[in-house]
């Protein structure tokens, strides 16, 4: 019975660690008011980048399929960051995108001091310009996508802000 409940404690993080492996470190990553997961990860040596969406015990989605260095090149980060406080109206804005199958996704992390409001999550748009939004729970994140601009290894886009 001792073993039983040992075993049924463990089973949870177990099927949790598929989101990152042995030789993979978090970027980015929050839970969804639904109980679903997001994780931005990449190899500690830098050799891919992945992103991962799914419940607990299966991971519905991996983007790119393949865990190679070309990985880095299927996305695109931009930010934005005005420093100043409620009086210079500032922000920081964080983004990440990528296309899969015709849908394009973006990451976000965003900070506006004039109401002090934070949000992250996930905006998908298809192919007709219809967007489905999935809210991230903010005092989940782990991680930032912020180091991403400095990385070098990912495509770094104008804010056009």
């Amino acid at each position: 019975m001792k073993y039983l409940i040992l075993l049924s404690l463990s089973v949870p993080t177990i099927l949790w660690s598929q989101y990152l492996r042995p030789n993979e470190e978090i970027i980015y990553s929050f839970e969804t008011k639904t109980g679903k997961k997001m994780a931005l990860v990449k190899d500690k040596e830098n050799e891919y980048i992945q992103y991962r969406f799914g419940i607990r015990d299966h991971i519905e989605m991996e983007f790119p399929k393949e865990r190679t260095k070309e990985s880095w090149k299927k996305f695109k980060y931009n930010s934005y960051l005005r420093g100043g406080g409620k009086q210079n109206s500032g922000m920081d804005l964080n983004y990440l995108s990528f296309t899969n199958n015709g849908y394009q996704y973006q990451l976000f992390k965003t900070y506006y001091a004039e109401d002090e409001s934070y949000s992250t999550g996930i905006t998908i748009t298809d192919s007709k310009g219809k967007e489905t939004n999935i809210t991230g729970l903010y005092k989940t994140i782990k991680g930032c996508m912020c180091y991403l601009g400095d990385s070098g290894l990912i495509e770094k886009e104008d804010s056009g802000l």
